[in-house]
């Protein structure tokens, strides 16, 4: 933690900068919006660390979890109280096109917003905790629990396609308008916005590290290093791997909730096993159990992805594939570790030309 404070304060420092010279006119609205779906899916990516860097159990539908957040605050936009749409209904237009009379019972919860919220807490956290609890209880590890994961990603990407779920279909959720009743377009709502984005993944941060440091953090480390160890001493693994699992399920979902007002739509696409893939890049570029490292993996690759899919359109999934063969092989340790060893070296470069060496002795 200690080598990767520097790294950290220049990114808060970076991150307050922006909003305010987006305020000056010396930043585009576009590259602040930008910016701040890039901490959206950081905060996602501290989820990935605490669960795969830390715990060692590597979980392939945290993208999933992502886009429940974003439904569930998608839901609570569409949802337009005391307003009807060009087609003269109170409904969602991909509901009229489907000549849905009435509201469906489920999406009745998120017309207020302190219920959107608890609902993008709760239905993440209820699903991880069954999921998690009949997959852990069944000793399910390693690419096993990968695969299984896998398959729920797909599974739910499929439910989500169908229109009979009333949730757009493949079109998914769009043509948000307002938030709180604040216009989406203003650029005043855009800086609040990100700025939301900022806190929030500054709060996940230091969340994240409340756990590390804790006595639960060495026991999710043990559990890493040597499960049936621990597992001989008496604790109780699987409850550990319950929670840690909710835990990245709800830190994804925060990042869904915060991403899809900035981007403006929010769709099955966002769901599949590649979006989760790509998760676990972000945090083995950046750097396995390091918690800056995700922030920083996150931030870099998909800066990297906004210029190659405008530059060379098609190489994205190519030069994806090779950065991450390039980091298991060449720097496993990620960026940060990598700043650590630089650091290490330099240091020691340092006392060695700072020490005078030793006078001979006379014979």
């Amino acid at each position: 933690m200690k080598n990767a404070t520097t790294p950290f304060i220049i990114f808060c420092l970076f991150g307050i900068l922006i909003p305010i010279l987006n305020h000056f006119g010396l930043v585009a609205d576009n590259t602040l919006n930008l910016w701040g779906r890039y901490f959206c899916f950081a905060i996602a990516a501290l989820g990935v660390d605490l669960i795969w860097g830390y715990t060692g159990i590597l979980s392939l539908c945290q993208a999933f979890f992502f886009c429940l957040g974003g439904y569930a605050i998608g839901m609570h936009m569409l949802l337009k109280t005391g307003t009807k749409s060009v087609y003269g209904s109170t409904l969602p237009d991909f509901m009229v096109w489907n000549q849905v009379e009435q509201l469906p019972l489920f999406w009745e919860p998120f017309h207020t917003f302190p219920i959107s919220l608890l609902m993008v807490i709760v239905i993440p956290a209820i699903i991880a905790l069954v999921f998690g609890y009949l997959a852990f209880r069944s000793r399910l590890k390693g690419v096993y629990f990968a695969i299984i994961t896998q398959a729920l990603a797909l599974a739910m990407w499929l439910i989500f396609l169908r229109n009979e779920t009333m949730l757009g279909g493949t079109n998914g959720l769009t043509d948000f308008k307002t938030l709180l009743g604040f216009e989406l377009s203003d650029p005043a709502t855009k800086r609040g916005l990100y700025m939301a984005a900022f806190i929030t993944l500054f709060a996940a941060y230091y969340f994240s590290r409340f756990i590390t440091n804790s006595k639960l953090g060495r026991i999710l480390v043990a559990i890493r290093d040597g499960e049936m160890r621990l597992r001989f001493i008496g604790y109780p693994i699987t409850h550990y791997k319950v929670f840690i699992f909710m835990v990245a399920g709800v830190l994804a979902s925060i990042g869904g909730m915060l991403y899809v007002p900035q981007t403006g739509i929010i769709t099955p696409g966002r769901m599949d096993v590649q979006a989760s893939i790509a998760m676990v890049v972000w945090t083995a570029v950046g750097g396995r159990a390091t918690l800056i490292g995700p922030i920083i993996g996150a931030i870099l690759v998909n800066l990297l992805y906004s210029f190659l899919t405008g530059a060379f359109p098609g190489t994205w999934l190519y030069f994806l594939g090779f950065l991450f063969i390039g980091v298991v092989l060449f720097f496993p340790d990620g960026i940060t570790g990598l700043w650590a060893k630089c650091k290490t070296l330099w240091a020691s470069r340092s006392n060695n030309t700072s020490t005078p060496p030793e006078p001979a002795l006379e014979k």
